[in-house]
């Protein structure tokens, strides 16, 4: 039977500039089923999800549900919730988790900070007086150093094509020992399952494969990044995700942190984008938004449609802006 992956593949619809813009993601760990809007569709108090999620728009947090792979994932077991909070800009991205018994207490948290990628907005929301007390608390969050985190899309509620596709894949990592592997909600782009994005660095892959991720991994490792199956930077908006690709294209430069999306000018269709060496260099990037044809579904289910696509129709050399310019500040998907 034909998915929107499948489609999307024969199509080989490009990859570039479709990752869900994401500054800083916030993630809870939430075992058992997830609804199509998982958030409020879970065995999380849909009250909690609702007011973050609300809490959350305009200030480029991203919140997702997460759990560990296996044939355990749906049971109802444990009461405490793993959380980690990245933030994925160059030369700036950290995680710092911590694990709770009530989530509600993380509507204390400052999510304007965090999206601008300041730690001091890691507060936690005073204990009700009949909760009991977190271990550690109040200074409860901690520095994740670690692997980069591995979050791969399995919410078939939401497309088939992330459980069919993404769950095994999951599996298949834990299984191989990739233990920085957990399981995600929804980070955009169904047909180009499986798909997954890693963190706290921010790029979102699609049509990944287990060895594709170890490579993926490895590199990370030594802080370079692997530019095939990539989708994009969440840090940026899909025009900035699209330019910065193209200019490591051109150039071959693979440091995860070299290179910056300085400005965004412009507004669809087209885009003028200026990429930033660390090395004081810089691009032009014109951008277009295109509709992609023929038709084709956008996840499974859904009738025909031409998503929108990002092509680079243009890089030359530009002067670095001044400093103190702001990138384009990223949203959500």
């Amino acid at each position: 039977m034909s998915t929107c992956a499948t489609a999307s593949r024969d199509l080989s619809e490009p990859l570039a500039g479709t990752a869900a813009p994401a500054s800083t993601w916030l993630l809870v760990e939430q075992p058992g089923p997830w609804g199509t809007e998982a958030l409020t569709a879970s065995r999380l108090d849909p009250a909690v999800g609702r007011a973050l999620e609300r809490a959350a728009e305009g200030t480029g947090v991203r919140v997702a549900l997460i759990r560990r792979p296996g044939r355990h994932a749906d049971l109802h077991t444990g009461a405490r919730h793993r959380v980690f909070v990245a933030h994925t800009r160059p030369g700036g991205s950290w995680i710092r988790t911590t694990a709770l018994d009530d989530p509600a207490r993380l509507l204390g948290l400052d999510l304007a900070a965090l999206g601008a990628g300041d730690p001091g907005g890691l507060t936690l929301r005073p204990h009700e007086p009949h909760q009991p007390h977190e271990p550690h608390d109040p200074a409860a969050w901690e520095e994740y150093t670690g692997d980069p985190l591995v979050l791969v899309c399995t919410n078939g509620k939401r497309d088939r094509c992330c459980a069919l596709l993404g769950r095994p894949l999951a599996g298949e990592l834990t299984a191989s020992g990739v233990h920085s592997t957990w399981e995600i909600t929804h980070i955009g782009g169904h047909r180009f399952s499986p798909t997954l994005v890693v963190l706290p660095y921010g790029y979102t892959y699609g049509r990944a494969t287990a060895q594709g991720v170890k490579d993926v991994i490895e590199a990370l490792r030594h802080g370079r990044v692997v530019t095939d199956g990539c989708r994009g930077r969440s840090a940026w908006e899909r025009p900035g995700q699209a330019a910065e690709l193209a200019v490591r294209e051109l150039t071959g430069e693979d440091g995860a942190d070299a290179l910056t999306v300085v400005r965004t000018e412009g507004e669809a269709p087209v885009w003028s984008v200026t990429v930033a060496h660390r090395d004081g260099r810089a691009w032009r990037v014109s951008v277009a938004q295109l509709a992609a044809a023929p038709p084709r579904p956008e996840s499974c289910g859904l009738p025909l449609g031409s998503p929108a696509r990002m092509e680079v129709v243009g890089i030359r050399t530009a002067r670095r802006p001044a400093h103190g310019v702001r990138a384009m500040a990223a949203g959500r998907l």
